[in-house]
């Protein structure tokens, strides 16, 4: 009789035993393990080990243990998946592993305003794993350019400025390919026509297109301002565009953070090929990142019979144009009175 009541105490405590390891191991999976109100996003860099993936979370874990034994059992920390995570208040450590596993979140990516690769491989940088340096090591590797057709001068028109759903662990490489994609997809058939009738190509359009986004920021002044460019284009003239020569005047001195309002006479005669005041041809490539709006406005330039434009010094970021020379050069008088004015010598 002894005996069976120390067996069945035995058996009593083992039960308790029993339920309260059950209970410890519901709570470690199901209970919420989340220290924040908010949704947080967790950054697991390529190549990442599971104490760095320990170290993200513990800002937002209440109990690290739990969740370590969890992920454990779960075979996470030993099959760790690089990428932007999401996770959310309340989460358990069962629903905070299941998201670390599947839930990368895409980065919504933008870029425009690129004034050359290196400036658009920084503002890659802000938004994906991929630094700056890794990025236009990819932008400008020869093998990838020649086997695309495209040249260190010219690839920024590879880079069509929209937003972009890609992955923040996205490498150089893969962003350089998806962009190629997606120039390929813009590129439309109906586009290359259009480009081919006006008797230029693509990339062409593009090095146009950035001389005109540079003129004006009028969205709906940039179709007869492409087609000043385009009669003058035409007709075998210098385009003569300021903006071409603000950009041959930084490259030459390599200070491209230099802010400069107004082209001098003698920067008119450096010899950049650039320059559109000294050389008939097109630049090598586009002297900035044109937009869409730009691209079209090209494409779908205005026909009218004007040669000339500047500043229209009464209607602020509008232009006067002009279909002759002496037209021109009474509006220029008027816009060189107004800078002068302002005190604008550089």
């Amino acid at each position: 009789m002894y005996i069976k009541k120390i067996l069945l105490a035995i058996a009593i405590l083992g039960l308790v035993a029993l339920s309260i390891f059950s209970y410890y191991i519901y709570n470690s999976i199901f209970s919420a393990n989340t220290s924040f109100s908010e949704d947080k996003l967790v950054y697991v860099p390529t190549g990442a080990n599971y104490q760095t993936v320990i170290d993200s979370l513990q800002p937002f874990v209440e109990d690290m243990n739990s969740f370590d034994m969890v992920a454990r059992k779960k075979g996470y920390a030993s099959n760790i998946k690089a990428g932007r995570f999401a996770i959310k208040p309340g989460m358990n450590n069962n629903e905070l592993v299941n998201a670390l596993r599947r839930g990368n979140v895409p980065v919504k990516l933008t870029f425009n305003n690129q004034e050359r690769l290196e400036d658009l491989a920084g503002r890659i940088a802000q938004q994906i794993e991929a630094d700056s340096i890794a990025l236009i090591k990819a932008f400008k590797d020869e093998d990838f350019l020649t086997e695309n057709n495209f040249t260190e001068a010219d690839a920024l028109a590879m880079y069509i400025p929209n937003q972009y759903e890609v992955y923040w662990n996205t490498s150089a490489e893969e962003f350089r390919s998806r962009m190629k994609r997606e120039y390929e997809r813009f590129w439309t058939e109906e586009k290359r026509k259009k480009a081919k009738e006006i008797g230029l190509n693509p990339k062409e359009v593009s090095t146009l297109a950035s001389i005109v986004h540079k003129e004006t920021v009028k969205v709906d002044e940039r179709p007869k301002v492409a087609g000043v460019y385009m009669n003058r284009y035409k007709n075998g003239w210098k385009l003569d565009a300021d903006p071409t020569v603000i950009y041959a005047l930084k490259n030459k001195t390599q200070k491209w953070d230099t802010v400069i309002k107004r082209v001098l006479y003698k920067d008119l005669e450096l010899d950049s090929p650039y320059n559109t005041y000294k050389f008939k041809d097109l630049p090598p490539g586009p002297i900035f990142m044109a937009d869409i709006s730009a691209i079209n406005a090209v494409l779908n330039y205005e026909d009218h019979d004007y040669f000339y434009f500047v500043a229209d010094v009464e209607n602020f970021g509008y232009h006067k144009f002009a279909k002759n020379l002496a037209q021109h050069n009474r509006n220029k008088r008027e816009y060189v009175r107004w800078i002068n004015k302002q005190g604008i010598k550089r």
